[in-house]
């Protein structure tokens, strides 16, 4: 049906048709096909996909536990269901097939996907995180990935009941949202990071004010007052710039109870640290992080981002934020595996580690004792 469907395609274009039935049986019996009420509304539906959602994608989002979907080229489509990527079978016509559905995505968001703006990050209508960069930059053709929402909003209870959080673990969180700790969670790509701090979002008291600020929204708390502010890149023009830093301005005169920093990846890290060391409890976000060693050099490159030297960093970091908590993936389970302490030592700011846990094995570590005294 593909082959048929892309010469139906090419027949509306010459005639210069919109698709309806009448136009799909006509050019059914124009390239030779049987014309059939089968037919013609499989036409019609492929041709919808095409136009109104994302093609030959579309069936991939019946996928259940669908993360991801990621198009390298028009020969390989890979989807992610939370056990790593894995090829489907699904084919583009050829490279400017797959092109089309990347400027189209792009255009119904107003962003473009061409040769003068030859790649694209953007948050389509549905939720659905969007990036494309175009062939030859791109090879071995256009590639575009769609970060898919998750179709179920996940709990604290239920990150405690997948066993996610270890129940020592569990009560550590808990407390810290009760105590308005200033906290960030750390971990890789895809470990779950955002998915957790949600969830912990979600046990703060209904009284209280959210403020979030993202790059790309994709934290969704169950609170009933929460307020999301998103960055926005240039236009066509060359105008329109909102970053990140600016939005963390703007939500302190906003009057939050908590303000969120969705992923700190760049200098808003100053303003940040600034806003929680002036008064502004409970304030969190995520980080990209291997471990929590690697902590400390990772917040020391995002404040030289944003024109703090190595020793205002430092100095802000350790006034500012308390507790780190880690979250890894092993295979296709997420789990909270350390959790620490900022600290500032001769050096600058190092992290102490607390807990650990490595499967099922739970262990209380060097700053146990100074994690608890914090907490209570």
């Amino acid at each position: 049906m593909d082959t048929i469907a892309r010469d139906v395609r090419r027949h509306l274009a010459l005639i210069g048709r919109d698709g309806s039935a009448e136009d799909i049986a006509e050019a059914l019996r124009a390239t030779g096909q049987v014309v059939s009420d089968a037919a013609v509304l499989s036409i019609h539906d492929e041709i919808a996909r095409d136009a109104l959602g994302i093609g030959v994608l579309e069936p991939l989002l019946n996928l259940e536990s669908l993360t991801d979907i990621v198009v390298n080229g028009p020969d390989q489509v890979f989807v992610d269901q939370g056990h790593g990527l894995e090829l489907t079978g699904i084919r583009f016509d050829d490279d400017h097939a797959v092109r089309a559905l990347g400027a189209r995505l792009a255009a119904s968001v107003g962003r473009r996907l061409d040769d003068g703006s030859p790649f694209v990050d953007a948050r389509l209508a549905n939720g659905v995180r969007f990036h494309g960069v175009l062939g030859p930059i791109a090879h071995p053709g256009t590639c575009l990935s769609l970060r898919i929402p998750s179709k179920k909003r996940m709990s604290f209870e239920d990150w405690e009941r997948s066993f996610s959080v270890d129940p020592q673990a569990g009560r550590i969180l808990r407390r810290l949202v009760e105590k308005k700790a200033a906290f960030l969670v750390s971990g890789g790509t895809g470990s779950g990071k955002t998915t957790l701090l949600a969830a912990m979002l979600s046990l703060v008291d209904s009284g209280q004010r959210l403020v979030i600020v993202e790059d790309s929204r994709e934290l969704d708390p169950d609170h009933p007052h929460t307020v999301w502010l998103e960055s926005r890149p240039v236009n066509g023009e060359g105008a329109g710039l909102i970053t990140m830093t600016d939005l963390v301005r703007q939500a302190l005169r906003m009057r939050p109870d908590r303000l969120v920093v969705g992923e700190v990846r760049g200098g808003e890290l100053r303003d940040l640290l600034q806003a929680l060391n002036t008064g502004h409890e409970g304030g969190c976000g995520t980080i990209h992080a291997n471990s929590l060693a690697d902590l400390p050099a990772r917040l020391e490159a995002l404040g030289a981002l944003g024109g703090l030297s190595r020793e205002a960093t430092h100095a802000q970091v350790a006034a500012a934020l308390s507790v780190v908590v880690h979250v890894s993936r092993r295979g296709s389970a997420r789990e909270v595996s350390q959790i620490g302490l900022l600290r500032r030592d001769p050096t600058g700011i190092s992290t102490r580690l607390a807990w650990s846990r490595q499967g099922h094995q739970v262990s209380q570590e060097e700053a146990w004792d100074e994690l608890l005294e914090f907490l209570s």
